[in-house]
């Protein structure tokens, strides 16, 4: 993934993926490295991190690891100084981290429980670009977030009121950052995955409540039509690579739901 400097000599592109120790974030990473990008890992789990970075240098490229909280400031900063430090620019932004959190009725979910989803998802994206935006402008790029078909297109399932209402913001928020940022050059997208093959359901707690206000619901055999079964983080990974790539510099502020139709059946 080159791209084109002043003095006109082509230079690798930077890019920095959030969530990248497992899932959709580490495929995404790979397949970024593997089209040429110098990568800067961000994740919670240090240890996954070196793995993936690991792998990426055996292929003989380049990549860093920070361990970083993206719902706290000071450490989003600090991640992003360091991808400026090592490489002195950043031309694309995967921001993906994110966790299901609890999953339980509204009346039982405690205002913690609460707070810690919105504070991952929806105020870790926001803070995730906000401290990107200076080096961004320098030359324009792209942000690439990872939202959701729930609270989206898909309402269905129970218990996901947090979630839910964290993944629809990343959407609004996307739309507000495109127009704000498209006199910089600076496109930005959201993704919204249905069921993928990832381990996000280890970050997940469901409470035994959820029964209490589950409806029946019956889908057709098959609900996720254009394959059997769940989609794989290799397929959303050739999605961000084309939103972080020149052949998508005329989309911005748009989600791109990426599920194999299951949200038509769904939602």
């Amino acid at each position: 993934m080159a791209i084109e400097t002043e003095n006109g000599r082509a230079a690798q592109q930077v890019v920095l993926v959030t969530g990248a120790g497992a899932g959709i974030g580490r495929a995404s990473a790979l397949k970024l490295a593997e089209e040429g990008a110098r990568v800067a890992l961000l994740d919670v789990e240090e240890d996954r991190l070196e793995k993936v970075k690991k792998k990426i240098e055996h292929w003989g490229g380049e990549a860093i690891a920070v361990a970083a909280d993206i719902s706290k400031p000071e450490e989003v900063q600090r991640a992003i100084g360091a991808v400026l430090d090592k490489w002195g620019r950043l031309d694309t932004v995967f921001a993906n981290a994110g966790i299901n959190g609890t999953i339980t009725p509204i009346e039982n979910m405690e205002p913690e429980e609460w707070s810690e989803t919105l504070d991952t998802n929806l105020k870790g994206t926001f803070l995730t670009v906000k401290y990107a935006i200076p080096a961004l402008k320098e030359q324009g790029g792209s942000i690439i977030i990872t939202s959701s078909i729930n609270g989206n297109r898909v309402f269905s399932n129970f218990g996901f009121s947090a979630y839910s209402a964290s993944k629809s913001g990343q959407v609004a928020f996307m739309k507000m950052a495109a127009l704000e940022l498209a006199q910089y050059g600076i496109r930005v997208n959201a993704i919204c995955p249905g069921a993928i093959e990832t381990h996000i359901d280890q970050n997940t707690d469901r409470t035994p409540e959820l029964e209490e206000i589950r409806i029946p619901v019956e889908f057709p055999e098959g609900d996720q039509p254009l394959q059997d079964g769940p989609g794989k983080p290799a397929q959303v990974a050739n999605l961000v690579l084309f939103l972080a790539s020149k052949e998508s510099n005329h989309v911005t502020g748009t989600e791109i739901y990426i599920d194999g139709a299951e949200s038509l059946l769904r939602g």
